[in-house]
């Protein structure tokens, strides 16, 4: 009896051991490090398209890849300590959103996890990869090309409201490079138009609320918002804002307009977002940043809010009408 008893207590512990040890040689799920300056709200429909991307290149969430989320709620400062956080958790992969502040942080903070970024500015003169063709070292990524359309868009703003003389220009001055690169492309497309332009600075909400006043006190006739992840997190009340002081403004990115926003015209966030999906699950295959070609932007959106130019007292002309990706009425 005691043998047979023997039998069945070191048959159980076998049993037992057996799970342990298939699930010990399962690999281990890859952990993917997200970073981004504003809050999970701002960019919502842009993380599901970087999920798409994802998926494209054969990962899902929770399934074969886990994702740790680091996001700094406006708080750029807060970038580099985050940065920090997720290298010191190993994670197979970053990607570094919203802003040239993150990829900076990233790439200070590591020299071999790959890093896939979304930048406004060409990322060679920036100093964060040797060429758009073969990045080298731990980063890739994807330009917007945000400066290049500064011209573009001042030109459309013009078009909607033709009256205008005297456009603000808000700026964040902590986003030392988005602001660079829209004021080396904006002050000359202004003196080519005859337009005058008035520097206005924020990177505070308070700040954002006397930028307005200054328009309303010096009668400024149009807003030109430059990029920025503040300002995008702040579009609520930029919005509300240009409509209150009846001010046509001009945005880089379409959840402006979705936000009450007049116009947008800038590239397509939410391919950005896939595609360093599709670059992060590329690397986590097995590919090299370095071997990565930096992807530009190849498609722009223009889209107007038809129903605010009512409300401030301006026809969207056909030429719009036909040539913007969407009207929302």
């Amino acid at each position: 009896m005691s043998t047979r008893r023997e039998f069945i207590t070191l048959l159980g512990g076998a049993a037992a051991a057996w799970p342990l040890a298939a699930s010990a040689q399962q690999p281990a799920m890859p952990v993917i490090g997200f970073l981004n300056p504003t809050a999970p709200e701002v960019f919502a429909d842009e993380l599901r398209a970087f999920h798409r991307g994802l998926k494209e290149a054969g990962f899902v969430e929770g399934d074969n890849v886990a994702t740790v989320y680091r996001w700094a709620e406006g708080e750029v400062e807060r970038l580099p300590a985050l940065a920090a956080d997720l290298v010191s958790r190993k994670v197979a992969v970053i990607a570094s959103t919203g802003t040239a502040a993150a990829a900076f942080a990233t790439k200070a903070a590591t020299t071999t996890i790959p890093v896939v970024f979304i930048v406004n500015e060409d990322p060679v003169r920036l100093g964060l990869v040797a060429s758009l063709a073969g990045p080298g070292g731990n980063l890739t990524g994807t330009n917007l090309l945000t400066g290049e359309v500064v011209a573009k868009r001042l030109e459309l703003l013009r078009e909607l409201a033709p009256g205008m003389a005297r456009v603000a220009v808000l700026v964040d001055p902590a986003n030392v490079h988005a602001t660079e690169a829209t004021l080396r492309q904006l002050e000359p497309a202004a003196r080519a138009m005859g337009l005058q332009v008035q520097i206005l600075n924020a990177s505070t909400g308070r700040e954002i609320d006397a930028a307005f006043a200054t328009i309303a006190r010096e009668r400024l006739d149009a807003l030109f918002v430059s990029p920025a992840a503040f300002f995008t997190s702040r579009r609520m009340q930029l919005t509300h804002l240009a409509s209150r002081h009846a001010v046509p403004a001009s945005y880089t990115l379409r959840n402006y307009v979705e936000a009450g926003g007049l116009m947008s015209y800038g590239a397509s966030l939410r391919d950005a977002y896939r595609h360093i999906g599709v670059y992060a699950g590329r690397i986590l295959k097995g590919a090299k940043p370095a071997d990565l070609p930096v992807v530009q932007s190849s498609r722009f959106e223009l889209v107007i809010n038809a129903q605010i130019a009512r409300m401030l007292g301006l026809t969207v002309p056909d030429k719009l009408i036909a040539t913007a990706d969407e009207v929302i009425e």
